[in-house]
């Protein structure tokens, strides 16, 4: 299915609702507009195989490009709407971009732009150097294309241990009415993703998940709720509001409304949840009880990466026998791997591989990444970078990203395990833990906190947080430094930028 199926089954059905301005966009609406920007970029000169960029806030329009994309067989690359000029340029170069789609609402970054494509279209304003948008769809008519290709998405990896990878997967063998699409076969039937589904995506829409899992559901014939920016309460309201029955979060979003009062947390009703679903960054074990004990055991986990090289899966039962786990494999075969390039035993800390029967994704313009993602003796077992282990019972458990571990004494010591300590703290709205150079251990832990509203920043908090700490792990763990800022670099997704403030502190420690 795709949404040319339910234009013509229920047209009249919304597709894609925001939740800020109520726009709406119908299956027969969307259909329409796909469909013309597909014809138009045709007319442009691109081919099977050929790339189109976008660089958007959440709007409706995002999905008329995406689907334009997925029904031409073009590769398709949402760019992080949060970067520079100079950063957006090289994505835009990197993937090989023949069109650029933009938002006007991000004037100050695209009208700096230093790429060359053959096709420049902005939608929601004006924008010099820029085609319009309208204007393209209603002079591309409407007449049906004589095939329609699966296209593929090309997006690239947050950046937070260097500069963005851009993942490209090879093109599905497939029209885009046909089934075998990996996102809604693996994760739409997983989740039972239907034409019932009232799907809420508060995530910005350029980050994988969200753009994989809003296209899942309408594949599926249900509806997407798309917010135009996190909020902790609005989240709750758009739950009731919409009666919404799926969605997805990342545990910085989690940890928001559990420090919402009380009283506005009990204020709304969220019993149409069936399916809450988080991934993107390890969930703190206080937290997620907490969202069980609020939520009901309706929520998911699933581990994966954008290389979509492997994944897990648990539900909230297992998980509570289970606490901490991201569960058993959904796609591929964990493997922990140690520095010898040996498998560990159960309980053993190494890196995570996947094994899969052939290889899913290389790193587009960068074959020595690509090479470097492989075991040496197992070219078909790929690594993202991820430290874990498995269990006796072969639940898989996550420990840190590999470029964050800090060796302090010849010891390995996780941040993230030391994060999650703080992360419910009434007076810390946010940590990182990093490791900086030190002549006498080689790297001493130092934490960056931002402390909550109102809280000040100052030795004594320092002492608070150390003594509290001490109480909770070993000692060689606990912060040799703590250091307070107004704000941390985090990716709107949740995920820490980690080599920002390791650069920022090595330098001045």
């Amino acid at each position: 299915m795709y949404p040319g199926t339910w234009a013509q089954q229920t047209p009249d059905k919304p597709a894609l609702i925001m939740a800020g301005s109520g726009r709406v966009l119908t299956y027969a609406a969307l259909d329409d507009r796909s469909l013309r920007l597909a014809r138009h970029l045709r007319a442009s000169g691109l081919e099977v195989g050929d790339g189109i960029a976008m660089i958007s806030d959440n709007r409706l329009e995002t999905y008329e490009v995406y689907w334009a994309a997925m029904r031409s067989g073009l590769y398709i690359t949402a760019v992080n709407s949060h970067l520079s000029a100079p950063e957006a340029s090289y994505i835009v170069r990197d993937c090989g971009a023949k069109a650029l789609v933009v938002s006007a609402a991000l004037a100050g970054t695209v009208v700096d732009l230093e790429v060359q494509v053959a096709e420049r279209l902005v939608f929601g304003g004006a924008l010099d150097g820029y085609a319009d948008y309208e204007a393209a769809l209603a002079a591309a008519g409407d007449e049906p294309l004589p095939e329609q290709p699966h296209g593929d998405d090309l997006l690239y990896s947050s950046g937070t241990t260097g500069r963005p990878k851009g993942i490209k997967p090879p093109l599905p063998q497939i029209a885009v009415d046909e089934p075998g699409y990996l996102y809604p076969t693996v994760f739409g039937q997983a989740y039972g993703f239907g034409p019932d589904t009232v799907y809420l995506s508060p995530a910005p829409v350029y980050h994988a998940a969200p753009l994989r899992f809003v296209g899942s559901v309408h594949v599926a014939g249900g509806t997407a709720v798309m917010m135009e920016r996190f909020d902790a309460e609005a989240a709750l309201a758009a739950i009731e509001k919409h009666r919404v029955t799926h969605t997805q979060m990342v545990p910085t979003m989690f940890v928001r409304m559990l420090k919402l009062p009380e009283e506005v947390r009990a204020a709304y009703d969220v019993s149409s949840l069936r399916c809450v679903v988080h991934a993107a960054a390890p969930c703190p074990v206080d937290v997620k009880r907490r969202m069980i004990a609020w939520f009901g055991p309706v929520i998911e986990e699933y581990y994966a990466s954008t290389e979509s090289n492997g994944s897990t899966m648990i539900d909230s039962r297992t998980w509570l026998q289970h606490p901490g786990s991201v569960g058993k494999p959904l796609l591929g075969i964990p493997h922990i791997v140690g520095a010898d390039g040996t498998e560990c035993a159960a309980g053993e800390i190494g890196t995570i591989y996947f094994e899969r029967e052939k290889r899913t994704f290389s790193y587009h313009n960068d074959p020595g990444k690509t090479r470097a993602a492989e075991h040496p003796a197992h070219p078909n077992w790929t690594t993202v970078g991820d430290l874990g282990y498995l269990d006796e019972d072969g639940f898989l458990f996550l420990t840190d990203r590999q470029a964050f571990m800090i060796i302090s004494g010849g010891v390995n010591i996780y941040p993230q395990e030391i994060e999650d300590l703080f992360a419910l703290h009434p007076a810390v709205a946010d940590i990182a833990v990093i490791g900086v150079p030190d002549e006498e251990m080689g790297e001493r832990v130092v934490a960056v906190v931002q402390p909550a509203p109102g809280v000040v920043g100052d030795q004594s908090l320092a002492d608070e947080l150390t003594a509290y700490a001490r109480e909770r792990i070993a000692r060689f763990k606990v912060p040799r430094e703590i250091h307070f800022r107004d704000d941390l670099p985090r990716t709107p997704t949740g995920k820490m930028v980690k080599g920002r403030l390791r650069d920022l502190y090595a330098a001045t420690t």
